[in-house]
């Protein structure tokens, strides 16, 4: 592709920059849209109303939930063979932190980027505790539970960690 016709495109000088995979980025935009698309046609399906609003004991939960389950999917061992198809193995440095670096090009590259960054991963955590929750509340509260009970747990582990290498 000439460079005339790169920046003349939709995504101009971005195009040029492999750092920056707009392309990719886009095509993930899309389907986290596509798939809410879906969520409200599913609900509608169903005959569950949406709800109006999420009272903050559920927020909380959801939220110490969406914490530990990004970072168990971006990070931890256990869930590697979800990220091996995007990302090259690093070093593990605990059992409860491999590093990994994103590989290939294109989309496989941007997933790798995607399923490395708990950061990244906690918007689509965050959704998909929200689609289930307005299906099917009672069994997203429990699941959500069992998360931000083990958020709670390892927050704990390390402050006693941590005093206990203070003495």
């Amino acid at each position: 592709m000439s460079e005339e016709k790169r920046k003349s495109g939709v995504f101009g000088d971005y195009d040029k920059n492999d750092d920056v995979p707009v392309s990719s980025y886009a095509t993930l935009v899309g389907v986290f849209n596509l798939i809410f698309a879906l969520f409200l046609l599913v609900s509608r399906a169903s005959g569950r109303p949406i709800p109006e609003r999420i009272e903050v004991r559920d927020i909380l939960i959801f939220g110490a939930a969406t914490h530990k389950l990004s970072w168990i999917l971006a990070k931890e061992p256990i869930t590697s063979p979800i990220r091996a198809p995007f990302t090259e193995l690093e070093e593990v440095k605990s059992p409860t932190k491999a590093d990994e670096k994103p590989r290939g090009t294109g989309l496989q590259k941007t997933v790798g980027e995607l399923l490395t960054c708990h950061f990244c991963l906690g918007m689509w955590v965050a959704a998909f505790f929200t689609y289930a929750f307005a299906l099917f509340p009672a069994v997203t509260r429990l699941i959500a539970a069992i998360f931000a009970m083990l958020a709670i747990s390892d927050h704990l582990h390390q402050t006693y960690k941590s005093l206990m290498d203070r003495t």
